[in-house]
């Protein structure tokens, strides 16, 4: 636990990587939204997803996989600014993080609904014979968040084992139809920036716990079965090492940034051009009016400043119309894409990597 706070403290308050931070905030956000959806099994490249945020439509067109991770993007930004907030957490504020992730997907129907029938895990669909595991019965589902509430208001335990333990007995009641998984994770970050441990940027915990996911569901039984301090400690390994790789992440983009600014010719700190770079990995694809946006300049220097990128090879093309011109960073897409491999690969003795 301790080793778990020094990690999340030490890249929160690096005064030398807030800026960075703030640029990386992003991609750290969606690299653990795709994380907890893939241990789901919705599967989507960082490519994809970022063009599918690009329009805004897109996640209420018929692609699916892009419309689920979006709405875990919604969701875990929603748990965040609620742990912001300060004021006493409610059965409401799991609702609506739960409403977040399901609103523009096929089960939007039961979003931010808590379940009327037994559920179960494992098993087959028909009966819960055989199941893995068997949640309580739905009637008690409402008093059970209740208590769970009342838990993460407590102020008397390390953050990172409150965190762990609202979690695994969240899983535990099982309170939705579908999207517990995705939305037991959210909370965990409601909880951490709740507690002051985290401000800027999302530690991406689900990648690393999906890097060994028989690890992960291993260690919720055991904490179901009264084994409190393995689970503890698996959550806390995993909460220091994405730590400690969101700041490797984070040197990363710096060196990628200073090297788009030796291939601009090092302008200078206040044009338009430097302004995309520092702003780019916020929004890997880009139009006009985003640029205009993030960097503050007008229309005519922002188009020239795009020009510049685009013959720096920083950014490409996605089309060529005349109006709506759309561009793409492939080469901070495919270092984040490299990072999510990298996290999700087990370490020696980290578990196994099979379901």
């Amino acid at each position: 636990m301790h080793d778990a706070t020094k990690a999340l403290g030490s890249l929160e308050h690096s005064a030398r990587r807030v800026a960075t931070l703030g640029a990386v905030a992003q991609n750290l956000l969606r690299s653990e939204s795709v994380a907890s959806s893939r241990i789901e099994g919705v599967v989507i490249s960082q490519k994809r997803l970022a063009r599918a945020s690009h329009d805004d439509k897109g996640r209420r067109r018929s692609d699916y996989r892009a419309a689920a991770v979006l709405g875990n993007v919604d969701a875990m930004k929603r748990a965040i600014e609620i742990g912001a907030e300060g004021k006493p957490f409610s059965v409401g504020d799991l609702l609506e993080v739960h409403s977040r992730l399901l609103r523009f997907t096929e089960d939007r129907d039961i979003a931010g609904v808590l379940r009327e029938m037994q559920n179960w895990i494992g098993g087959n669909d028909y009966n819960p014979v055989g199941a893995d595991y068997v949640p309580p019965p739905p009637e008690h589902v409402p008093g059970l968040l209740e208590d769970l509430c009342r838990f993460v208001e407590r102020t008397d335990l390390p953050p990172v084992a409150q965190a762990a333990i609202a979690h695994a007995q969240f899983e535990t009641v099982h309170p939705f139809a579908d999207g517990n998984g995705r939305t037991g994770r959210a909370l965990i970050y409601a909880i951490l920036r709740r507690r002051g441990e985290i401000a800027s940027y999302i530690p991406p915990i689900s990648l690393v716990l999906g890097s060994a996911p028989r690890t992960y569901i291993g260690g919720l039984t055991a904490y179901r079965e009264g084994d409190l301090s393995d689970w503890c400690e698996l959550f806390a390994a995993a909460t220091a090492r994405a730590a400690l790789e969101a700041d490797g992440l984070a040197h990363e983009i710096e060196a990628l940034q200073d090297d788009w600014l030796n291939r601009l010719g090092r302008p200078r700190s206040d044009s338009s051009a430097s302004r995309l770079v520092s702003a780019l990995p916020e929004q890997p694809v880009i139009d006009v009016a985003a640029a205009q946006q993030l960097s503050g300049r007008s229309h005519v220097a922002v188009g020239a400043a795009m020009g510049q990128l685009e013959d720096a090879g920083i950014i490409r093309r996605l089309n060529e119309r005349k109006w709506g011109r759309v561009w793409e960073c492939d080469e901070l897409l495919e270092l984040v894409e490299a990072f999510e491999k990298r996290v999700s690969t087990p370490q020696s003795g980290g578990g196994n990597n099979s379901t």
